[in-house]
């Protein structure tokens, strides 16, 4: 008994976040939502009503309560309160199409459903050939669309009661949340995080990326995604700066947004820098406020970032390096090492060990690739259903990123590739980000992507598809010409195609399976 009270009494847990901050920080705002504001102390009450609600509905430790919705101030609150119940949070894609929403449906068998009213038709058809026990349905009305009656609306979850909640024993290891990953490569696999994991990676966030309770934050990307959730949002709630959220991105909004609010901090994919960039309304002097800005999710090419340091020198930037299963920060690259250090993903984060490994398990010195492994608190608790998967992603007591790097003499880590985005052209191995960079050094060039085509001599061949900028001609043979200034013969591509968009996921990844299907004949 004695033992049970001293582990209350010392509990860090996700769930008490809203209530200690509420104490912390009270009548600030914590959340702007459409012109909503929210205090922190409105935020922790809001939390404990939908979690009552809930209970009331008979969701328990240990059930699962998928979110199906666009950015929105409920998002987190609904995650918060399904944790002081000890219920996983799986918040999922809202790209998916019904057959995409069905599988994860018959993979993590919620026992509730909240759902943006824009996307209760996508689901009412996920759900029509499932074999377990239909969810409740909870309805967050976004966009006052008409709803059949079967969805029970989220206001009512917001309504006081008086429902007493039980004493949930909640411990920093068990899961409480499930993340699907983004399904680029495969079918998504549940990402099992636990409440330990989420906290160590917010302080991990906090120090290496200097955050604090002054920050003014944009939002615009999704929170499905765990780099918006929980590099950023969920942090900014722990340290009582001010959230401010998109439905989605949209680059001119958020450059008015920044100069109106006198955004401080921001966070984007590389993708999205580059639409910032190329905006209409992108003007440094509008954009003095903002001191911080971080970039992830993907690989930020090197000349856009030396574009970026250009155009806006006042502004520090992070490289935040990692994936769903780290929670997502594994490494960071400094403001001030970005000039020498620029094509790096960094120094491994606070609570961080990372390494390179060989096929056998042994640790590779600097210098020589291998694949880049972790050993981390923040570290997922395993796959959901998927021992396979678990034994082949922990093998030899570290977590396989499937990431190829090495690290040169100074420490800092350098990603060559994705395992499985190497291209065995000839017999040779070629990286196709260092194809990119070159190709994205050529004026003109927007966006490339590279990638690896069945082909009867080479096995596969190099294929490389281009997006130019609007207004401007380029040809195979003036891209032909600078690669083969700069890249290896083997490496050249033998393939070019030009195009006017790449597949990309929500959350700016170029979606590469895609390209290879499409480009495959």
């Amino acid at each position: 008994m004695i033992k049970n009270d001293i582990q209350r009494a010392r509990r860090m847990h996700i769930a008490d976040i809203p209530t200690r901050s509420a104490q912390r920080f009270g009548h600030k705002t914590a959340l702007v939502d459409q012109g909503q504001r929210i205090s922190f102390s409105e935020f922790d009450r809001y939390v404990e009503q939908i979690s009552m609600h809930m209970y009331a509905q008979g969701l328990c430790k240990g059930d699962k309560i998928m979110l199906f919705s666009h950015n929105c101030w409920q998002f987190p609150a609904i995650l918060y309160a399904a944790a002081r119940l000890g219920v996983i949070g799986v918040p999922i894609n809202f790209m998916l199409n019904a057959k995409e929403v069905h599988y994860l449906l018959q993979h993590a068998q919620p026992k509730m459903l909240v759902v943006e009213d824009d996307l209760c038709e996508v689901m009412e058809q996920a759900l029509e050939k499932i074999d377990f026990t239909r969810p409740k349905q909870v309805v967050l009305d976004l966009n006052q669309c008409t709803i059949s009656a079967q969805w029970k609306n989220f206001e009512e979850y917001l309504v006081q009661t008086e429902i007493k909640l039980p004493d949930v024993e909640l411990h920093a290891d068990d899961a409480i949340r499930m993340m699907y990953t983004s399904g680029t490569e495969s079918l998504p696999k549940g990402v099992l995080l636990s409440s330990e994991a989420l906290m160590s990676q917010y302080t991990s966030c906090m120090v290496e990326g200097k955050m604090s309770s002054n920050d003014r934050e944009i939002h615009a990307f999704p929170m499905y995604h765990c780099a918006q959730l929980d590099a950023f949002l969920n942090v900014d709630l722990i340290l009582g700066a001010t959230s401010y959220i998109f439905r989605r991105f949209e680059p001119d909004a958020v450059l008015e947004m920044i100069s109106k609010e006198k955004i401080t901090k921001l966070f984007c994919p590389p993708t999205a820098w580059i639409a910032l960039l190329n905006a209409e309304k992108f003007n440094p002097v509008e954009l003095t406020s903002l001191s911080k800005a971080y970039y992830g999710a993907s690989a930020m090419p090197k000349a856009v970032i030396e574009t970026l340091l250009e155009k806006l020198p006042h502004i520090g930037f992070w490289q935040f390096y990692g994936q769903t299963e780290m929670a997502p920060v594994a490494t960071v690259l400094h403001p001030e090492d970005h000039f020498e250090y620029a094509d790096s993903v960094g120094k491994p984060a606070f609570n961080v060990e990372t390494q390179i490994m060989d096929e056998h398990g042994v640790i590779l010195p600097q210098g020589e690739i291998g694949e880049i492994v972790h050993r981390s608190v923040h570290l997922t608790v395993g796959y959901d259903q998927n021992d396979e998967k678990n034994a082949e992603s922990f093998k030899y007591g570290w977590f396989h990123s499937g990431d190829l790097g090495y690290f040169n003499e100074q420490g800092y880590l350098y990603v060559v590739d994705r395992i499985k985005d190497m291209v065995k052209s000839g017999g040779e191995n070629v990286s196709t980000r260092e194809v990119e960079e070159v190709i994205y050094r050529i004026e003109g060039v927007k966006e490339v992507a590279v990638f690896g085509t069945a082909h009867p001599r080479w096995i596969e061949a190099v294929t490389a598809v281009v997006i130019p900028h609007q207004n401007v001609q380029l040809d195979e043979k003036m891209i032909m010409k600078f690669c083969a200034q700069h890249l290896s013969a083997y490496k050249m591509p033998k393939m070019i195609y030009f195009d006017d968009v790449l597949p990309k996921n929500a959350s700016g990844k170029i979606l590469k399976r895609e390209l290879k299907q499409q480009f495959q004949s």
